[in-house]
């Protein structure tokens, strides 16, 4: 499934989105055209859980392609995609090697959770250009690794390794290059093992309660608990664990 250089596949339960787009995955339209048609075809699949984004070659995703620039920007086009993806009603965990930067990043940030191996490289470079990160980076940066770091690095437009994305919480966990994909999977795995309602309604609540203040953050969230209380997942649940047995969840 999927374009050229877009694929899906499915592995049970995760559908793992890998993008080869040599010679260092530029996110040129034909990458975007092939994400929108990759999240497309997950939410159409019956039965998904979890999505692993990857990339092949030397390095993740190097950027936005600069050439279009002389165009009409494209920031609609990036917003919209990331937004997309971001709001996928599963996670999305993101393996990252070589280089992460520019749009590259900014699409990471969409993403649940980060892996990446020793070596790599964040950055958001866009001030060396002339312009700024366009794409949702400068809010979902701040929100992930505070106002300080975030300024540093946007006003910078440096480069930083993969030991300190790891402590300013830019990435959740560093392992070494031949367990990256082992990684990015086991970590989508054990999501897969709780009820979707429950993971669905629990992302709603944590990505929702960024963008509103502490009482409406509440609301949304005794909102979520309730249509997760009231699932068929949750009597599974429940009653699994008083029998200490595994639960079988629907997804209902």
């Amino acid at each position: 499934m999927g374009s050229n250089v877009v694929t899906v596949t499915v592995d049970g339960d995760v559908a793992v989105i890998t993008i080869n787009n040599p010679p260092v995955n530029t996110i040129t339209a034909a990458v975007r055209e092939g994400l929108f048609k990759a999240i497309a075809e997950i939410r159409a699949l019956p039965g998904i859980a979890a999505v692993v984004l990857v990339c092949e070659g030397s390095t993740f995703f190097s950027g936005a392609d600069i050439g279009e620039f002389s165009g009409p920007p494209k920031e609609v086009e990036y917003r919209d995609l990331f937004r997309q993806l971001e709001q996928l009603p599963v996670p999305v965990v993101a393996g990252m090697h070589g280089v992460v930067m520019g749009g590259g990043l900014e699409i990471t940030l969409a993403c649940h959770y980060r892996v990446a191996v020793p070596g790599t490289r964040f950055g958001l470079p866009e001030v060396t250009l002339g312009i700024i990160p366009g794409a949702g980076g400068t809010v979902r940066l701040s929100k992930l690794v505070g106002l300080g770091k975030a300024k540093e690095l946007v006003l910078t437009g440096k480069m930083i390794s993969a030991e300190e994305a790891l402590a300013i919480n830019l990435v959740n966990k560093v392992v070494p290059d031949d367990k990256l994909m082992e990684e990015a999977f086991a970590m989508a795995k054990m999501i897969t093992r709780h009820s979707p309602v429950a993971v669905g309604l629990a992302k709603f609540s944590v990505q929702n309660s960024q963008d509103v203040d502490n009482y409406t953050g509440k609301i949304i969230e005794r909102a979520s608990f309730s249509l997760a209380f009231a699932s068929e997942d949750q009597t599974e649940g429940m009653k699994a664990f008083l029998e200490k047995r595994k639960p079988s969840y629907k997804g209902k």
